[in-house]
């Protein structure tokens, strides 16, 4: 029979994605077959799984640390917020309308439990453990009723349920002995047990509050983890940002926009392992600097962050520097460098159609019905190199001399299509692009600009490497060719997180709770 255990947290953030990856990998070292699950989950970060179905990113490192193969299953419900209280409803893994929380609540709650409950069940039929992930505070005593994330999903899946409070934030007794105070009997029924996250300075000082709020709360406090700003892994939130990236001072700087309704940044993540590389994140309020290269990230609306741009100034400056150094597009941040964003219907947001920044020679259209969700594959084509070195406008193609013809992975999840007009295209697909027979190419080039709807293009350590290379060379810095140091160092910091938790956790207790 399969056992769950329920990770909540006393607020966003507090550290429960890291404490379930953590138990997830410790349990999958224990010989155990090991899910990760989140009933709901609120992102605008998300992955395209082997099935074609979108999930939040969260899930995916959990599922790596489980050593299972990321499953829409482990994330049924995936809600992408758009702004003005409206977010798309994606149910296991594929995208069913912009609801606003009324029409969510009232509409399609009982839609959403039974997918749930049939993930939920389809996991149990393969596992011996289930990790389940709550969201955002479990004493949300307004939404008690409403609720698909936390306690009601403690109670369908019969699981045990450890607290993880942030103690970084301050205040993380009133927190814990508040969450504890503001649940119900019933509810408070499950909650067995606190971890107390992110501390940093003498324990003994902490000991005697700990001695104190296990008192109040009659549960045991399992463990103080201590806050280890080493660790590289995958953020879901972007509020998160700031905490552990783009603070380093290296040889080679490379910029990120941060758009405001930036998505899917885990694409620069790759970056953050490489020793000479420093990531810069660049709000719309400050100017980019000296960067040697500069990329747009994805984006929950390409049009209203393309008149940001625009508003803020930052468009001027990028095409400036498109003439000194690579400026690099992923998909919502492809479509906004191209001639025009056509949006007749208004599907993508009430502006309808503008100018991009017209950097590609390319036109890009928000009349698709379906929203592509894929993985893909593709290879950098011989007959496209050589076209570089033919053509004026492909001037960076250079960078790619030495792998044409080797074979790049990425995902998509995109509504808007791209037509090119005059630009070069980066890639010969083999498979993708919502299983268009027509859709031969991603992507463009043209002189300094790269555009693509690869997500995870620079996961593909060929092509970091050879971009890098390729900037390394402009500054005399030595070229790298040895392994990958994402690949290789991804893992450890995995293993790194679950010897954390085990060398300052209790876990017989979780144990127990999980076996007992």
């Amino acid at each position: 029979m399969t056992k769950c255990i329920m990770i909540q947290g006393t607020s966003s953030n507090a550290g429960k994605s890291v404490v379930t990856a953590a138990l997830c990998r410790i349990y999958a070292n224990r010989g155990y077959k090991v899910a990760p699950f989140k009933s709901q989950n609120m992102s605008l970060n998300s992955f395209t799984t082997y099935e074609n179905k979108e999930m939040g990113i969260a899930q995916v490192l959990q599922a790596n640390a489980a050593k299972v193969e990321p499953s829409v299953h482990m994330n049924p419900i995936l809600l992408k917020p758009k702004g003005e209280f409206t977010s798309q409803v994606i149910i296991q893994g594929t995208a069913i309308g912009d609801m606003n929380f009324y029409d969510y609540q009232h509409n399609c709650r009982e839609y959403a439990l039974n997918a749930i409950n049939e993930s939920l069940n389809i996991l149990k039929e393969k596992n011996d453990i289930i990790i389940i992930e709550g969201a955002g505070s479990p004493a949300e005593i307004n939404m008690r009723k409403e609720d698909i994330a936390n306690m009601e999903i403690a109670h369908i899946a019969d699981a045990n349920v450890i607290l993880v409070a942030d103690i970084d934030r301050g205040g993380v007794f009133a927190s814990i002995a508040g969450t504890f105070q503001l649940l119900d009997e019933h509810d408070k029924s499950r909650l067995k047990a606190v971890i107390i996250n992110k501390f940093s300075g003498n324990l003994n000082i902490l000991q005697p509050g700990i001695e104190k709020i296990e008192k109040i709360i009659n549960a045991p406090i399992l463990g103080v983890l201590p806050y280890d700003h080493s660790l590289k892994l995958p953020e879901e939130d972007s509020a998160s940002l700031y905490e552990h990236k783009f603070k380093s001072n290296k040889p080679i700087t490379i910029g990120v926009i941060k758009l405001p309704k930036i998505a899917n940044f885990t694409d620069i993540d790759p970056f953050e392992f490489e020793e000479d590389v420093g990531l810069k994140l660049i709000d719309l309020n400050e100017e980019i600097g000296n960067v040697d290269a500069l990329i747009i990230p994805g984006t929950r609306n390409t049009i209203l962050d393309t008149i940001a741009l625009k508003d803020s100034g930052k468009a001027d400056e990028i095409i400036k520097l498109s003439a000194k150094i690579p400026i690099i597009g992923i998909c919502g941040g492809y479509q906004m460098l191209g001639n025009n964003i056509y949006d007749e219907s208004k599907k993508e947001s009430k502006k309808g159609t503008i100018k991009g920044l017209g950097l590609l020679n390319i036109d890009s259209h928000f009349e698709r019905k379906e929203k592509v969700v894929e993985q893909s594959e593709a290879i950098l084509a011989n007959e496209i190199i050589e076209n570089f070195g033919n053509n004026e406008n492909g001037n960076i193609g250079e960078i790619f001399n030495k792998i044409s013809g080797e074979k790049i992975t990425g995902y998509e999840l995109h509504e808007g299509t791209t037509v090119l007009n005059g630009s070069l295209p980066l890639l010969k697909i083999k498979k993708g692009i919502g299983n268009n027979e027509n859709s031969t190419f991603d992507g463009a080039v043209e002189k300094n600009v790269i555009g693509t709807y690869f997500h995870g293009i620079f996961h593909n350590y060929n092509f970091r490497r050879e971009f890098l290379n390729y900037i390394r060379e402009q500054k005399g810095i030595p070229i790298n060719n040895g392994l990958d140091p994402y690949e290789t160092n991804k893992d450890l910091n995995i293993e790194k997180l679950a010897k954390i938790v085990e060398e300052n956790v209790d876990m017989d207790y979780i144990d127990k709770l999980l076996f007992e």
